[in-house]
């Protein structure tokens, strides 16, 4: 009995089965859709206040995204974007949008090469101003500014040295520059750096003849060498020689117009600044020409004989 008193009393107690409290996944799933609700009705005030030229460059972007990224700009159809696809970037294709329209279309392709025209001819005449400008504003060049005309023309900017009476470019007979003239390409080679248009350099004499003729040594040659001798001073003022994509001699063929054949002012270095028509037409001209090997051994005519008529 001691013993059986001695044993620990030991009391089991049996819980009843019931429901656990809810756990708070719910809350999350709530969450999630009242976000994603919020999300859907904000794209669809979004689309309803977005112009058709932007939803279609949001639909361009997703179909092409790479197109967009590297063309830049908020969309490819971005009608007040100026980067390209849209705006007043003249080189795009596409997004251009037209006084009275409201909405971008695609431009034929008459339509933007008359608008590059138009741009080119702007920027020519800025050149034009910056040109007269700097020769008046050089104390050396303004004395000379009679000398020297600048007008546009269909091929381009043409700037003209003339010679007057007193007051020549070359020596008689010769290719040597006077030194205001030396001073005057340099200065307008300097500013033709400002545009990326090539150029072409031309020369120019009178009527007057050598005694030889046009057998030997004639103002075909004079011109030409002139006008080689114009490009190199140009360059040496700093024009890029990658600029230059024509140097001829005229002789007298062209003279100026209204001169008589011995007048002064026929005697000219004339200097265009290219528009891209006629660059274009001048580099089809020369890929189309069949390549004409020239003799070898080939000897530059003599000078005149000292009793000939030189010519200016």
């Amino acid at each position: 009995m001691a013993e059986e008193s001695q044993r620990p009393i030991i009391v089991k107690r049996i819980k009843k089965g019931g429901h656990g409290k809810h756990g708070g996944a719910w809350k999350i799933a709530y969450a999630d859709f009242v976000t994603a609700m919020m999300a859907f009705f904000l794209l669809m005030w979004l689309l309803g206040s977005v112009s058709k030229g932007d939803l279609k460059g949001i639909s361009d972007y997703f179909n092409t995204p790479l197109r967009t990224a590297l063309m830049g700009g908020s969309s490819t159809g971005d009608a007040k974007s100026v980067i390209p696809g849209g705006g007043t970037d003249l080189t795009a294709s596409a997004g251009q949008v037209h006084k009275g329209e409201t909405e971008p279309r695609q431009l034929d392709e008459k339509e933007l090469e008359a608008e590059l025209e138009a741009r080119e001819a702007a920027r020519l005449a800025e050149l034009k101003d910056k040109i007269e400008k700097a020769i008046e504003a050089n104390p050396l060049l303004a004395p000379f500014r009679k000398q020297i005309l600048v007008d546009l023309t269909p091929e381009g900017l043409r700037i003209q040295i003339v010679d007057e009476q007193n007051r020549p470019m070359f020596p008689t007979g010769s290719s040597n520059l006077a030194a205001y003239t030396r001073d005057l390409l340099r200065e307008i080679g300097t500013i033709l750096n400002d545009v990326p248009n090539r150029v072409s350099l031309s020369g120019h004499t009178d009527a007057a003849t050598f005694g030889g003729g046009e057998r030997g040594f004639s103002n075909w040659e004079l011109s030409a060498e002139r006008a080689n001798t114009a490009r190199r001073e140009m360059i040496a003022g700093g024009m890029t020689e990658s600029k230059v994509l024509r140097v001829v001699g005229l002789a007298s063929a062209v003279g100026f117009p209204g001169a008589a054949p011995l007048d002064a002012v026929n005697r000219r270095i004339s200097i265009i600044v290219l528009n891209r028509k006629t660059e274009k037409a001048i580099t089809a001209e020369s890929a189309a020409a069949p390549a004409t090997p020239s003799p070898a051994g080939a000897a530059r005519p003599a000078a005149p004989a000292p009793g000939g008529a030189p010519t200016r």
